[in-house]
């Protein structure tokens, strides 16, 4: 049994960190066309064994460990819809144009006539909002990742681009330039099926929007009150178990449920992961509470490795 009672926090941290990184990497094992799925190291195939780790038992899934190049993946990364997760692609672009620095509000935006009228239209996720109200981009970004407004991602697109045309090309390019060969944007919000993805490359935009510590904050925020507006809360119902501080929901019946997640595995080191196409072609909120069950399981088995890894000497 290792026992380190006298060593420092920050050695355990670090320790702890190294120890899921062995884990995960423990977990990768030589081709096998019988056992496994498909994942990817510099571009290498490898494979993962059947129940080494509790991957949802449909769809997609990856996982990393920050600051790590290896990606675990579970089930066939072929392209599907991702719903409202294309708003963290949203909110990136947006940031990346007009960044906002920790406690900044940014400029203030006003609201639209299309923006207003599309609250509550065609069964979407919206927020009420009243046209000629100005806004701080700050708010409009709470209003785009907790509720998962689409009428505010396309009011976010047309204000930074002038179409939502041109800032859904605006995102391709992101994507192209993150290195997410197998992503298709067609909308800003999500709600059209061509909006498509894999897990491995939702992971991709994972670490570079955790980078940006304005988009960090407001995925980790459970509620916010947004003025003109009222209070407002976050889809992401794991926030504040199993060490989850963010990222995003997004469900409709052709995408099943999905969720971008981040969750500590200690002081400092995050874990990251993308679960999609849960339940598809049943109804937003089936595939949601499954994606977010399946979330759940994943994360919890994963953060307990560490801890059963250090506990054996």
């Amino acid at each position: 049994m290792l026992s380190l009672p006298s060593v420092p926090r920050r050695v355990r941290t670090a320790v702890g960190a190294l120890l899921l990184l062995a884990a995960l990497t423990a977990l990768v094992v030589l081709p096998r066309s019988d056992r496994g799925t498909a994942a990817r190291q510099d571009g290498a195939p490898t494979r993962i064994t059947d129940g080494d780790i509790p991957w949802p038992g449909e769809g997609q899934a990856a996982v990393t460990l920050e600051g790590s190049a290896r990606v675990l993946t579970h089930g066939a990364q072929r392209p599907v819809p991702i719903a409202s997760l294309a708003k963290v692609m949203t909110a990136y672009v947006v940031l990346t144009g007009h960044p906002l620095r920790p406690g900044e509000e940014g400029p203030r935006i006003e609201v639209d006539r299309q923006a207003a009228h599309e609250a509550g239209v065609g069964g979407e996720s919206t927020v009420v909002v009243t046209p000629g109200d100005r806004r701080t981009e700050r708010e409009l970004l709470h209003l785009l990742l907790l509720p998962s407004a689409n009428n505010i991602a396309r009011l976010l697109a047309r204000w930074d681009a002038g179409s939502e045309e041109a800032f859904v090309r605006k995102m391709q390019r992101a994507a192209q330039d993150l290195g997410m060969h197998d992503t298709t944007y067609t909308d800003a919000g999500g709600i059209e099926p061509t909006t498509t993805s894999t897990a491995a490359d939702q992971l991709k935009l994972a670490r570079e929007a955790m980078r940006l510590p304005v988009l960090r904050d407001i995925v980790s925020t459970r509620e916010a009150t947004v003025p003109g507006v009222g209070r407002v809360a976050n889809t992401n119902t794991l926030l504040g178990t199993s060490g989850v501080v963010g990222l995003k929901t997004g469900s409709t019946t052709p995408a099943g449920g999905n969720l971008l997640w981040a969750a500590k595995t200690d002081g400092t080191h995050l874990l990251l992961g993308a679960v999609l196409h849960q339940r598809a072609h049943t109804t937003p909120a089936e595939g949601l509470t499954a994606a977010l069950e399946a979330s759940r399981a994943l994360i919890d088995g994963l953060r307990a490795r560490p801890r059963s890894t250090g506990s054996e000497g």
